[in-house]
């Protein structure tokens, strides 16, 4: 089993106590860059930086009358500060040090589901390593197509949450940055060097140039990354789920003693893990589209954006935190059935070997459109009249004019399917 996840949790980072402290510590870094260029006294620096602290009900209370945050905020600050306090915010605009912390707040977001996402990639390819060479049938619309193994699958998902590690990296790169630079970006109340200073402090790049803001195609780059995470999730979990169909039943979620699947029937066992990724999955996308949205503001600042990003950026990054670890815990878990894969692939009567007799066919030199006209009629008397597919083929005498028995027998090894499997798995190191 896997270990217990032990990083600071997701849920605090977004807390309000959390984001009013990555804010003052914003404050903070630009009184301490002041103080370094000779603009505020060292002094006021020093005492700013042992004295500023907030509390969140009294700025609640203090927002009731100004109905503005970070005004509330600033004047809770300034009433444990003292006198000093004239020197924090110069020169600065709201959004300067609110964006900025947003951004440290979804760096350190990025850190954790990256963390999440690389400890289930590990997890997808142990086991895939485990079911390396365990056939099942492969599945297209729907319908059996030809004999695959399970370890494929598993390694297919580990490799598609190697590109989500890949986009998150870009998202944590793309939001890792800060902006100081007044009322609509011309600095024109604070030296550029402050910014260049309190970025190097913070590990934030400044943005080339911004308005008041910091441009929103960046928070959206970080929650659409979200949303296709969110989206492998439940492209796995959705997987799983049709596995664990009763009439399928190749694999299903680990069923813990005590558990019980039905009000109503002791005996059901239900993916209703699988179910939950799948449903949160759509909350994800549907802040992507918010955070879309979020990219056109009038001129150079409204404040449309600030009411969808309190709730899309936590809830996102909280969702995706949880789902991804949930979903490590399953796969990790996750009861395997090899023999009734095995059952399974072999319920057709031999129809998932129908290309490797038109194939066989075509290189005796028979026309493409004849060979799968003479398969196809076989395949259908097995379908509509359920007659064993191999032994239609055998009594066929257009297939065996051109192939012997020793040939046909050779067409239905399902090991001829699976001869490149360990160079798939090499691909990966594996």
């Amino acid at each position: 089993m896997i270990e217990r996840y032990t990083k600071p949790e997701m849920g605090h980072l977004w807390s309000i106590e959390n984001e009013w402290q990555q804010i003052l510590n914003v404050e903070m870094a630009a009184c301490d860059a002041m103080a370094e260029l000779g603009e505020i006294p060292k002094e006021a620096a020093k005492n700013i930086r042992a004295k500023a602290k907030f509390d969140v009900n009294r700025i609640h209370e203090i927002e009731s009358v100004t109905h503005h945050d970070i005004i509330a905020f600033l004047t809770n600050v300034a009433e444990n500060v003292g006198d000093d306090s004239k020197y924090i915010h110069k020169g600065l605009t709201s959004s300067d040090v609110k964006d900025t912390a947003y951004c440290m707040m979804m760096r350190d977001a990025c850190t954790i589901i990256l963390d999440d996402l690389k400890k289930f990639r590990e997890v997808l390819r142990r086991r895939a390593k485990e079911f390396k060479h365990t056939p099942c049938i492969g599945r297209t619309h729907g319908i059996h197509a030809e004999p695959m193994t399970f370890g494929l699958k598993l390694l297919l998902w580990s490799a598609e949450i190697e590109r989500d590690i890949e986009r998150m990296e870009h998202a944590k790169k793309i939001v890792s940055v800060c902006k100081l630079s007044g009322a609509v970006g011309t600095y024109s109340n604070i030296d550029p060097k402050i910014e260049q200073m309190v970025g190097k402090k913070l590990g934030l790049t400044p943005v080339r140039l911004a308005t008041q803001v910091i441009q929103r195609d960046r928070h959206a780059e970080f929650v659409t990354s979200i949303a296709i995470c969110s989206s492998t999730l439940e492209k796995i979990a959705t997987e799983v789920r049709n596995l664990q169909r009763t009439d399928i039943r190749e694999a299903e979620e680990y069923f813990s003693p005590g558990q019980k699947g039905s009000s109503a029937m002791p005996h059901k066992r239900n993916p209703i893990n699988c179910e939950r990724i799948s449903g949160m999955a759509r909350l994800n996308r549907g802040n992507a589209v918010a955070a879309l949205e979020d990219i056109t503001l009038w001129h150079e600042r409204d404040i449309s954006h600030s009411s969808v990003e309190r709730v899309i950026l936590p809830d996102s990054s909280i969702n995706l935190d949880y789902c991804t670890q949930k979903l490590t815990d399953i796969i990790d878990k996750l009861l395997v059935y090899p023999d009734k894969m095995l059952h399974d692939m072999n319920r057709t009567g031999g129809l998932i070997y129908s290309q490797r007799i038109l194939l066989s066919v075509v290189d005796k030199g028979v026309l493409r459109e004849d060979a799968y006209k003479w398969v196809q009629r076989n395949a259908m008397k097995r379908w509509m009249e359920g007659q064993d597919f191999r032994t239609s083929v055998e009594n066929d005498p257009d297939i065996t004019k051109y192939l012997t028995k020793e040939e046909i027998d050779d067409c239905f090894d399902y090991k001829y399917f699976l001869r490149h499997v360990d160079m798939i798995f090499e691909r990966f190191g594996l």
